[in-house]
This record gives C-alpha cells, sequence and structure tokens, in this order.
C-alpha cells in the first residue's frame, strides 16, 4: 500500500491551518516548501534537522485508510541515542488530531511520553500494559493524570480534556485519537492539537505494533509535486553521521 503525495500536501497544508488557529507559532522552516529544503541540502547548519528528524511526519502505517489509521505531526525537537553530536535526552512533537483518527494500537520499549491535550476538543487515550512477550497483558494498572494516580482497567480510556496531560510508560499499549464531535470544525472535520513531550524519539526502531504489521514510514505515491519535504525524506549531499 501507498500513500499519496496529495494527501500528505493536504494534510500539511490543514495542519499549518489549526496550528495557525489554536495561536500555535512553528519554527520558521515548519512553513518552508520543497525548494528552501533543497536550498539548504548542503548546509551543515541544518544538519540536527535532518539527522533528528524533525519536521512534519504524515504517514498512514501501511494502512491505506489513513483517516481512520494515520497521523499528522511535527517533530519540533529530539536527540539520537548514543550520538554525542545530539545528547538531547527528550522530544517534542506537536499532533494534529482530527476526530477519530488514530495510529495503530503500538508501545516503546524506551521511550516514556507524556500526551497533552492543548486545545480544541478532548483527546481520548486509551492504554494496557503490555506482558513480556509484547502482547496484551490483561492487567489493570495505575496511570498518572496531570500527576496523580488513577486505577485502569485492561483497555481502559483516559478523556484529556484541553490543558490535562496523562503519562505513558514505556511497554504501555496505546492509542488516542480526537474525541467525535469535539474540536474546531474545517474541511469537513473536526479539528484538536495536542503535544507529545517524551525521552529521545527513536521512530525507526522504537515502534512495536500490535494486531498489525505496522509500517511506520509508507512509500509514498507521488500523484502532484511535493509541497515540501517529510522529515524522513530531507535531500541532502552529505551521509548522515554515525554516533
Amino acid at each position: 500500500m501507498t500513500l499519496k503525495r496529495s494527501t500528505i500536501n493536504r494534510e500539511i497544508r490543514i495542519g499549518r491551518i489549526v496550528a495557525g488557529h489554536y495561536g500555535v507559532s512553528l519554527p520558521p522552516w515548519a512553513h518552508w516548501d520543497a525548494a528552501q529544503w533543497e536550498h539548504v541540502a548542503d548546509d551543515p547548519a541544518y544538519d540536527e534537522i535532518r539527522d533528528c528528524m524533525l519536521g512534519w511526519d504524515v504517514t498512514d502505517f501501511g494502512s491505506g485508510d489513513f483517516h481512520r489509521i494515520g497521523r499528522v505531526l511535527l517533530t519540533l525537537r529530539n536527540g539520537r541515542h548514543g550520538d554525542p553530536g545530539y545528547p538531547k535526552p527528550f522530544a517534542e512533537k506537536l499532533l494534529i488530531d482530527p476526530e477519530n483518527q488514530r495510529a495503530p494500537a503500538h508501545f516503546h520499549q524506551s521511550k516514556r511520553e507524556d500526551i497533552i491535550a492543548v486545545a480544541g476538543g478532548n483527546i481520548l487515550v486509551q492504554l494496557e500494559k503490555a506482558d513480556p512477550e509484547g502482547k496484551r497483558s490483561g492487567e489493570s494498572m495505575p496511570v498518572k493524570v496531570d500527576g496523580v494516580v488513577r486505577d485502569l482497567e485492561p483497555g481502559g480510556i483516559i478523556r484529556l480534556e484541553p490543558g490535562m496531560s496523562v503519562t505513558i510508560p514505556p511497554r504501555t499499549i496505546h492509542q488516542f485519537w480526537g474525541e467525535e464531535g469535539t474540536g474546531w470544525e474545517c474541511e469537513g472535520q473536526r479539528w484538536s492539537l495536542s503535544r507529545e513531550v517524551s525521552s529521545v524519539c527513536d521512530d525507526k526502531a522504537d515502534n512495536f505494533f500490535i494486531d498489525v504489521q505496522g509500517v511506520r514510514f509508507p512509500e509514498v505515491e507521488e500523484d502532484e509535486p511535493r509541497l515540501t519535504y517529510l522529515c524522513n525524506e530531507y535531500p541532502r549531499s552529505t551521509p548522515t553521521p554515525v554516533g
């Protein structure tokens, strides 16, 4: 399955509009077009953006059903495990949350993250512990919502209103999405914003999908010219450094 470039372009345009509507300012390069990235392909000043995969990230995880199983986000800061050139121990992402769109259920081996409802409607977060084999444990678990402990049944859902957050420890199976009927209406859908603040994010190696064979960065069908480059596509003439 492929993800169409026209879908990617549309979702980045909407992401910029939604962020602007909620008064969230983006880094200048989040507004760049493809030609501007090509202009700095030889400039090492931009290596951290390329090497740490900052920027726009649009994926359907290989589902072929982007509007149900997909994600649009903007990685704002990140480090790299084992690379002294990028010692930052944290990451931050801005997530564009249309109602009911979600990533496949998955967990991370090393990443600990907070999901923060920023603006718009409510964010629903479904959580369950993974067992030692990486499957659903069926066990209840304590969950911290704004630093307050709650007991959650297996597969229970936390509703985050704007300003609220939940901590997701490593090896916690999770999905989250904009609650239906909440958020700002644009282009025939309702949209909210959330943030992910976490330890270093390694999207190439630290995503473990449940029930499906998820593909973090699907192939792209080039049905129209790219608006800009995704975080895994940047042009460059120098090799990626190895830590």
